[in-house]
């Protein structure tokens, strides 16, 4: 009960406070501090996805600033020679504000992204954006068929139908590319399984799903339950190491990630950054109040 009343005030805690806890699971404010942290992960055969923090606009004139943000991120990277590709959430973009507009912004990061022979994921935000997202993703993946991936949520009840909707969109010489997730807004029940093991159980369900219809799987958890149950899997249909590949969240279980790595499972790291990471910190924390201990700490332990 503490833990849910302080992580009500979060936004009223002082900045220092929260990066107290933020500064391990966030790259940082820059562009330079996203390559430094995802250089030291490629060092470690670890490749990565890199996302701007910030979600839901309110005006065009922040899409338009965050398009070239994207655009900016995506040249500096690939000079670089960073080993990873782009996430991106539509709110970003003004999905919510203007569908036209945002899916132009977004076409034009897919095409620079694929200029460089690279990819973009879409990520998937709450329910009212799931038809508006997967209709973008289906548009996208006809003009760029191997430069365009999107996310979908276990633990919503529509999403094995949604996989079987998208078969539709195979193609010989690209794989229908998705990151599964357990998937974390708060959502009613009538539209949500709530019930750990019955997440779980969905999860490897869409899981399976995918291996027996030849989609590339990105596998997205911590939960060792679910990974078990995604090596189990991997062994039954015999997936080639190229056909999938972990994915894990900045600073979240490095032990149990590099476990897979020597074990030679392709291992991608989610690397947030930016302005708008004291947004992203309160969110995650309202999502997870057992993370408040956390802050906790930090009000005893300054630094």
């Amino acid at each position: 009960m503490l833990h849910k009343i302080i992580s009500q005030t979060l936004p009223y805690f002082p900045p220092k406070l929260i990066w107290q806890f933020s500064k391990s699971y966030i790259a940082g404010e820059t562009t330079q501090d996203a390559i430094t942290a995802s250089s030291a992960l490629n060092q470690e055969n670890i490749m990565v996805t890199l996302d701007i923090l910030g979600e839901f606009i309110k005006t065009m004139s922040q899409a338009e600033k965050n398009r070239d943000d994207y655009l900016a991120l995506i040249r500096t990277i690939e000079a670089a020679g960073i080993n990873g590709n782009y996430s991106l959430k539509p709110t970003m973009f003004g999905l919510l504000i203007d569908k036209k507009k945002c899916f132009g912004y977004i076409r034009e990061l897919t095409a620079e992204a694929a200029s460089h022979g690279n990819f973009i994921r879409i990520d998937m935000e709450d329910s009212p954006c799931v038809d508006d997202s997967i209709d973008m993703f289906r548009k996208l993946k006809q003009e760029f068929p191997q430069n365009i991936g999107l996310v979908l949520q276990a633990y919503l009840k529509r999403t094995l139908g949604d996989l079987e909707s998208m078969l539709d969109l195979r193609r010989d010489d690209a794989d229908l590319n998705f990151r599964l997730v357990k998937g974390i807004y708060v959502e009613p029940a009538a539209i949500a399984y709530k019930d750990y093991h019955e997440i779980n159980t969905h999860f490897l369900e869409d899981l399976e799903f995918m291996f027996k219809n030849n989609m590339y799987a990105a596998i997205a958890t911590h939960d060792t339950p679910l990974i078990q149950g995604a090596l189990d899997l991997i062994e039954q249909y015999q997936v080639p190491k190229d056909k999938y590949e972990f994915q894990m969240l900045y600073g979240v279980t490095p032990k149990k990630r590099m476990e897979l790595v020597q074990n030679g499972h392709r291992m991608r790291i989610y690397v947030p950054f930016g302005e708008q990471w004291f947004g992203y910190s309160t969110r995650r924390l309202k999502e997870n109040p057992a993370m408040i201990k956390h802050i906790l700490k930090a009000l005893v332990y300054k630094g």
